[in-house]
């Protein structure tokens, strides 16, 4: 597993992958497999972990609203895990975008335009490596297969050679980048949470791991997360002025792996919940509707051939998660101390979510 994502989800207590398959290592690292991707492709092969990972950044943030009272001392920790689902559609894309052929692309298709003119070759293929070109990707994303190459389809083009109009033919080649998590069901997160209340019928919650180097190379990873959520009937009769509660809420994170990747969420809405049973001994059944967005900024480096040779280009994006509402339909069961909850969050992105919680 290329070292960012298996960073990251052991570092948040995640949830186990499907087995990586990928054979060349190459592709066990995501940073390498975007430097063979422009900015088009690359953003069309990370989508499902930008969407996944920003639907689970937005799950899990509650199990019930808070009390309608004025002051009152609740404490919970634990953990907290959530899976997005990925579906047999983020597993493939086709995307037209630009592309710089590499060298030994070029030089097979300079042969293809002159292949009675070996003398021109050489000036043929420099002039391809001069320019990119409008190309058509296919294949597996990084959630895909690692049997399936990406597949670059050129319709064919004329260019200048020297001042003489060159036709180059439709080609077709792979390159190097297959999916890295194959078969994965779901892209897991997961992470230590706090909250505390009552205030003035608000409750707060926080989501926090220590800043970790990852490796020299990578930089740092960070991570830290904020929610509120206020029961409004503290102002209309507290407690006894519905039989269930209600709340509206506001959860905001950000995410980041050095030089990589910076992720950010941010969800509010409302929801409610009806506690049956008794302090130490209950069943609460929660619901809520969210609008929500995540985004991640990506850098990378683009390895580029050129007539003088290999260069490299920053590349540099920001990605959106395809999510922008969800339902949340959940249930949680306290006995004594211990409070455990699940809920299933209804979007584009479906995702699970669970958390097991020590109250006092």
């Amino acid at each position: 597993m290329n070292r960012f994502l298996l960073f990251c989800f052991a570092l948040l207590f995640v949830l186990p992958l499907s087995p990586v398959l990928a054979q060349d290592e190459t592709n066990d690292d995501l940073e390498a497999t975007l430097g063979n991707l422009a900015r088009d492709a690359a953003k069309a092969y990370i989508a499902p972990i930008v969407s996944g990972f920003g639907a689970d950044l937005n799950s899990g943030w509650f199990h019930r609203a808070p009390w309608a009272t004025t002051f009152g001392f609740d404490l919970e920790f634990g953990l907290v895990a959530m899976g997005a689902i990925m579906e047999d559609t983020h597993r493939s894309f086709m995307l037209e975008g630009n592309f710089h052929f590499t060298d030994a692309m070029a030089s097979e298709l300079a042969q293809q335009a002159a292949p009675s003119n070996p003398g021109a070759w050489n000036d043929i293929k420099n002039a391809i490596l001069a320019q990119e070109f409008t190309v058509t990707f296919s294949g597996p994303t990084i959630v895909g297969s690692n049997k399936d190459s990406l597949l670059i389809s050129f319709p064919g083009k004329t260019i200048d050679v020297n001042g003489t109009p060159t036709n180059l033919p439709s080609y077709a080649s792979g390159l190097p980048v297959r999916g890295l998590l194959e078969e994965a069901r779901f892209v897991p997160l997961g992470t230590p949470q706090l909250s505390l209340g009552t205030f003035l019928g608000t409750q707060f919650t926080f989501r926090y791991l220590p800043e970790v180097q990852i490796d020299e190379k990578i930089g740092k990873f960070k991570y830290f997360g904020f929610g509120i959520q206020h029961n409004p009937m503290v102002w209309f009769g507290g407690e006894d002025a519905l039989p269930f509660e209600v709340a509206a809420a506001f959860f905001t994170q950000n995410l980041k792996v050095g030089s990589l990747m910076d992720a950010s969420a941010t969800a509010f809405g409302v929801n409610a919940s009806i506690r049956l049973g008794w302090g130490f001994l209950n069943l609460t059944p929660y619901a809520g509707f969210l609008l929500e967005s995540a985004k991640m900024k990506w850098a990378y480096d683009y390895t580029v051939d050129t007539p003088s040779g290999q260069t490299q280009e920053r590349i540099e994006f920001e990605a959106e998660g395809e999510n922008s509402s969800r339902i949340v339909l959940g249930a949680s069961i306290k006995i004594l101390l211990v409070n455990v909850n699940v809920d299933l969050n209804l979007a584009k992105y479906r995702t699970l979510s669970a958390g097991v919680m020590i109250v006092i």
